[in-house]
């Protein structure tokens, strides 16, 4: 059963039967917004990029994105870069997996965050998403919508934290601007 989240809203990454999942899959999905032209509606491709950064306290440890698919550890890999997004029709144009197993026990959040690369807003962007699936099984557990878009380059999707021997998830959709995750650290800071 998926359980669509609202900003700031937090839930736990338990199996329904108790257990502790092991493995994730954050997928992005996205389509470019329709424009009405002289002659018709048109799209213009977008190029959004999902990463996810690791942290240790408040200090960014490690990340996997478009440039570097897999974490120095290798409990955090990218699937790869979707230069157009809508591929998926409704699916996942970028998915960032996550050995929550593997993940080192000094790391106690991971971050997602969406920008465009190109600089185009998200007022260009509809459809958008981010989802939680169990990778053991493919069951989505939460999926979080962006309702609306701004005038905006980039969005704190979510992060994934510890919570005593678990993990928690917490819609963040928090907006901010820049190319790369690298731009957003200064406004990730005040949300880990």
């Amino acid at each position: 059963m998926t359980v669509n989240m609202t900003k700031g809203q937090a839930i736990s990454l338990e199996k329904s039967d108790g257990g502790t999942l092991t493995a994730v899959r954050m997928g992005l999905g996205w389509q470019a917004a329709k424009r009405r032209g002289l002659f018709g509606s048109r799209t213009r491709e977008i190029d959004l990029d999902a990463s996810a950064v690791l942290f240790a306290g408040k200090e960014p440890q490690d990340v996997a994105f478009f440039q570097q698919l897999v974490s120095k550890d290798g409990s955090v890999r990218h699937t790869g870069d979707n230069l157009v997004g809508g591929v998926g029709q409704g699916g996942d144009d970028e998915a960032i997996l996550v050995d929550l197993a593997r993940v080192p026990v000094h790391i106690d959040q991971i971050v997602f965050t969406v920008n465009s690369f190109t600089g185009q807003t998200f007022q260009e962007v509809q459809n958008a998403f981010c989802r939680i699936v169990d990778e053991t099984n493919g069951q989505e557990l939460a999926r979080y919508t962006l309702d609306g878009g701004g005038a905006y380059t980039a969005q704190i999707m979510a992060k994934v934290h510890r919570v005593g021997s678990g993990w928690q998830m917490t819609a963040l959709g928090i907006p901010a601007n820049g190319r790369t995750f690298q731009d957003l650290l200064s406004a990730i800071a005040s949300h880990v």
